[in-house]
């Protein structure tokens, strides 16, 4: 997977270092701009539609956060209930999610800085991974779920940018003026795209889309894989 490590490595260097301060603010309450705000409302959308794919009684289950960030979606799985692993590439966001999460609930909580494919994490029940995805190539995606699935024992809920004529443009564009690790660009996939690669990397399991969101200037698909 030498296409993933070189995407993640531009991600760890993004949400690492450069923006590490401008997702934090994003996901906080503080005031920020009026397109970064609908970027805001939207992961909010996502975040709750993806969560309403699992049961609202998470007590017994081991999950993977794939991707954690600053940890709302942590937050919300331990208080159904649920023992969490966080995972994210960022440790100044793993930070902010340690200080934002109640003490109360931090014995439910695994942090780990690191790849959210590491074997080393274990098995679970249930994996999401929110916008974690929607940087890499439709045959990463295929070979990550590939590593998750097989230790997964009900769904993974993920996302990907889905193509549409707006975010194949963005797509382009990002092409033709990189911005290097400044902002590392998303790709859009179809549903078929994404299916089509589960197919080729021989990943087994039912993919269907469950819920997608546009709200100004953040648009996602989540879709699920269920064994």
């Amino acid at each position: 997977m030498d296409s993933y490590a070189r995407t993640r490595e531009r991600l760890e260097t993004y949400f690492g270092r450069t923006a590490a301060k401008t997702w934090e603010n994003l996901t906080s309450d503080a005031p920020v701009s009026r397109i970064r705000q609908t970027v805001r409302e939207g992961r909010d959308q996502m975040r709750a539609a993806m969560l309403a794919r699992l049961p609202d009684d998470l007590t017994g289950c081991r999950v993977l956060d794939a991707g954690c960030g600053a940890g709302p979606m942590t937050l919300e799985l331990v208080q159904r209930g649920a023992e969490v692993v966080a995972c994210d590439i960022s440790q100044s966001l793993l930070d902010v999610a340690k200080s934002r999460i109640p003490d109360k609930y931090h014995r439910q909580i695994t942090f780990v800085a690191g790849d959210m494919l590491s074997e080393r994490l274990g098995r679970f029940d249930y994996v999401m991974a929110m916008d974690s995805l929607i940087h890499y190539q439709a045959r990463d995606i295929a070979e990550a779920l590939g590593k998750l699935a097989p230790r997964t024992r009900g769904k993974i809920v993920f996302t990907v940018a889905p193509k549409t004529p707006l975010l194949s443009v963005m797509h382009v564009t990002g092409k033709l003026f990189p911005r290097s690790d400044r902002s590392p660009r998303i790709i859009p996939h179809s549903e078929a795209r994404i299916a089509s690669a589960l197919r080729k990397a021989l990943v087994k399991g039912r993919l269907r889309a469950v819920a997608r969101v546009a709200k100004g200037f953040y648009i996602s698909q989540a879709m699920e894989l269920e064994r």
